[in-house]
């Protein structure tokens, strides 16, 4: 019986310090938990003043060696200066670029029967078949194959022999009425060409002019070298009109004018004239001529003596107005476009 009772004994005791050692070990983990800096206090350096030192080294809330003392804090860094950090570092572990072949890349310029559809030869099938049946040449050689790359900017393109306006170029034909002003604008606002265009998003000029009271077809563009060369003397592009005048006239009319007539400004000669039609004293001649003077047509009749009622200008170069109705706008062919072209050359 005391030998049992001793053991018990023995047995509380041990229990009581394996609890108070349990508890002194809980407790001594919760203060040195309570002495770790939080992750938030790490990071903006507020461990000194919350008790965030590391344990046993003397900084944070415990006493001990050097609790006085401090780590001094760095700066808070800016944004600005993050983001510049972070922009340096993509700089410096960017891969180049891989260079891949040229088949796989962007090729230069564009696919032949692209470049003709957009110049107004039809589809792109059409525009195929026209490459196929031999009749479009790339720089004066004959295109066989299909995929053809141009470049509009330097090669010169031609279709059955006529240079195609590869580049984004417009051409339209106006049967201007008479009263109208041959200007884009005009600052008395009166009727202008422009009144005629005005939902075009590129700018057009006028090739050439007509009288105010002068009716017939007028070029307008924004093929700069074109419209000049058209009204160059130097290229002398034929202007044709139907003149109405009171006769009677004498046979020898067109030889008068063939000849030449003084005006003030020098002598005008006309290229062609011929009469279509002729109702008691009213006559109806026509009139060809390659001078682009003002008023010259009315100035060469009216000093031959036979003043004009009614002017209308029937062709320019190659470009008749046909039975174009008056005020009329309407997009030339690219038929029309490339005679013009060879006419002056281009």
């Amino acid at each position: 019986m005391r030998s049992s009772g001793s053991n018990d004994n023995r047995n509380n005791r041990g229990a009581g310090k394996g609890q108070g050692r349990g508890q002194g070990q809980g407790q001594g983990d919760r203060r040195q938990g309570a002495g770790r800096p939080r992750p938030e206090e790490r990071r903006h350096g507020q461990g000194g003043a919350s008790g965030g030192g590391r344990p046993g080294s003397g900084q944070g809330g415990g006493g001990g060696k050097g609790a006085g003392k401090r780590r001094p804090q760095a700066p808070a860094r800016s944004r600005e200066y993050e983001a510049l950090i972070e922009d340096r570092n993509r700089e410096r572990h960017a891969k180049p670029a891989a260079k891949l072949p040229k088949t796989f890349g962007d090729q230069e310029g564009e696919r032949l029967q692209k470049v003709l559809a957009r110049a107004g030869l039809g589809s792109r099938r059409a525009c195929e078949e026209l490459i196929e049946q031999r009749r479009v040449e790339v720089n004066g050689k004959i295109v066989t194959e299909q995929g053809r790359r141009v470049d509009v900017e330097k090669d010169e393109i031609k279709v059955d022999g006529l240079t195609v306006a590869a580049q984004n170029y417009l051409f339209f034909a106006l049967n201007k009425p008479a009263g109208v002003v041959s200007s884009m604008e005009d600052p008395e606002g009166r009727q202008c060409l422009g009144d005629y265009v005005q939902n075009r998003e590129t700018r057009l000029f006028h090739v050439g002019r007509l009288d105010t009271e002068t009716e017939g077809i007028i070029l307008l563009t924004n093929h700069g070298e074109l419209a000049h060369r058209l009204t160059h003397p130097r290229y002398g592009v034929t202007k044709t009109y139907l003149a109405a005048i009171r006769g009677p006239i004498p046979r020898d009319l067109g030889k008068q004018l063939k000849e030449g007539v003084q005006l003030e400004d020098g002598y005008a000669r006309a290229d062609h004239f011929r009469v279509i039609e002729n109702t008691g004293r009213d006559y109806l001649v026509e009139v060809s001529l390659h001078e682009g003077r003002k008023h010259i047509v009315r100035r060469m009749l009216s000093e031959a003596g036979f003043p004009v009622d009614r002017l209308v200008r029937t062709h320019f170069g190659p470009i008749a107005l046909g039975d174009q109705k008056s005020g009329w706008l309407r997009r030339m062919t690219h038929t029309e476009v490339g005679r013009l072209m060879k006419e002056v050359g281009l």
